[in-house]
């Protein structure tokens, strides 16, 4: 079990070769441990707190481990409110190794993931939900996940949570004025009140509870192309990725197996995956391919359906456009050919957007990339929007309890036992925020953590 008192240290950057790695210290003993260690260009007897300094850090006989900056930081004006050290070395491991090992050397214990963050939450300096935000920024894979963490890290989840605590605990009050004193605040009146207020708070937790939003933050997008042999589909997966990536040839079947490239569309990022032509076949190895591709397609945000349109609508092609759903983007494809298919004619088969490109001259792709940024847009602007699924389940929970409450008022229940679901949500909500959350909660929260933040 790890001490709250220890001063703990570790090597705060990635591993590997590179122009800079820091060495974090954070504790009690951090200015001792730092003292010891680390000895100025310019001799001084007293260390100015946030002041980075050129030096050496040596090892128990003087001798000079590395060449550094270190800078000393005084609580409680830091990360974990706590005084911190940080002797910025060369990178690789050798270097930071030494520097890492002479603070251990010197009485600092090894952080575990997370430990610097658990600390600033520990002693108040952020929430746990501005803690989880840390994390989710250091592991963002997006522009637009990157925006997401920063508002959250900024307290927009907190004081979201905060917003509608302070709602509901004014329900509370009515509810307590309505149980105290029956002769001024009239009991059907304020039964009304409590559920109009209720139904407000559960409809305002519910609207940033998007979960589909959360997962393309969390994971990005899933684009298939989808269609029969030849009809275009590698060559538009090259165009849309603006490189030669999948194979082209005239030869059906060219693409036996689910060739999946990563792209940024509007700030988010995307699988975008070619796949094996869907036909009947007899070759086992295509087979597989032809299955892959039809399991790749059911799995996917957005599906574009690639037909020829120098080449009449196939039975193959007919199914897929019969088949389409909201997911659906028909490309139609090879415009720089003469044409033998119509957009009329994709009409009267399918609803889904139509879009008509070339692969071969690039005629069609900015409007196409328009339409997939449209798919794979995310709810991320809105203040509050929880992105996190810890958040999500905790704030649907709390959402159900007031929708529990309001159903036994109607039922006709007295109306001071709707309090048990109120406060059965307010619990739920603070726990996102770590007001009330166990020790078993913060530990595995934490435990997703990289060593040294």
């Amino acid at each position: 079990m790890t001490n709250p008192n220890d001063t703990i240290a570790a090597i705060a950057t990635a591993r590997g070769a590179g122009g800079i790695a820091i060495v974090r210290l954070s504790g009690g003993r951090a200015e001792a441990i730092f003292s010891e260690m680390f000895v100025p260009a310019t001799r001084r007897e007293h260390f100015e707190s946030h002041r980075l300094m050129y030096g050496h850090v040596t090892d128990a006989e003087g001798r000079a481990l590395d060449e550094v900056m270190g800078v000393l930081m005084r609580a409680p004006s830091t990360y974990t409110r706590e005084d911190v050290a940080e002797l910025h070395c060369h990178g690789g491991a050798v270097s930071a190794g030494e520097v890492l090992d002479r603070a251990l050397e010197l009485g600092a214990r090894m952080a575990q993931p997370g430990e610097f963050t658990k600390r600033a939450f520990l002693n108040g300096r952020i929430d746990l939900s501005e803690a989880e935000a840390v994390m989710q920024l250091i592991g963002a894979n997006s522009q637009a996940a990157a925006r997401a963490s920063m508002r959250q890290l900024e307290g927009g989840v907190s004081g979201f949570v905060r917003q509608a605590s302070d709602r509901l605990m004014a329900v509370m009050a009515l509810l307590e004025a309505s149980t105290d004193f029956p002769e001024e605040v009239e009991e059907e009146a304020a039964a009304e009140q409590v559920c109009a207020d209720l139904r407000s708070v559960a409809a305002d937790i519910r609207a940033r509870c998007d979960g589909r939003s959360a997962r393309l933050l969390r994971e990005g997008a899933a684009i298939v192309l989808a269609g029969r042999p030849n009809v275009g589909k590698s060559s538009l997966m090259n165009a849309l990725l603006n490189q030669e990536r999948a194979i082209v040839t005239d030869i059906p079947g060219t693409t036996r197996d689910v060739l999946t490239e990563r792209i940024t569309i509007g700030g988010i990022v995307a699988e975008l995956s070619d796949t094996a032509g869907q036909r009947n076949t007899e070759d086992p190895i295509e087979r597989i391919g032809v299955d892959r591709a039809r399991r790749a397609a059911e799995g996917a945000d957005v599906v574009l359906i690639v037909l020829d349109a120098a080449q009449p609508i196939s039975e193959s092609d007919a199914e897929l456009l019969r088949s389409a759903d909201e997911r659906a983007v028909v490309c139609l494809n090879k415009l720089d050919l003469e044409a033998a298919v119509t957009a009329d004619d994709v009409r009267a088969l399918t609803g889904a957007t139509l879009c008509e490109v070339s692969a071969a001259t690039g005629a069609g792709i900015p409007e196409l990339m328009e339409e997939l940024a449209r798919r794979v847009a995310v709810s991320e602007e809105a203040d509050g929007q929880l992105t996190a699924q810890r958040h999500i389940e905790l704030a649907l929970s709390a959402a159900e309890s007031l929708e529990a409450a309001v159903q036994g008022i109607e039922a006709g229940y007295p109306l001071d036992a709707a309090a048990v679901d109120i406060r059965q949500a307010l619990e739920a909500l603070s726990e996102i925020t770590g007001e009330n959350a166990t020790e078993a909660v913060i530990d595995r929260v934490f435990s997703t953590f990289c060593v040294g933040k």
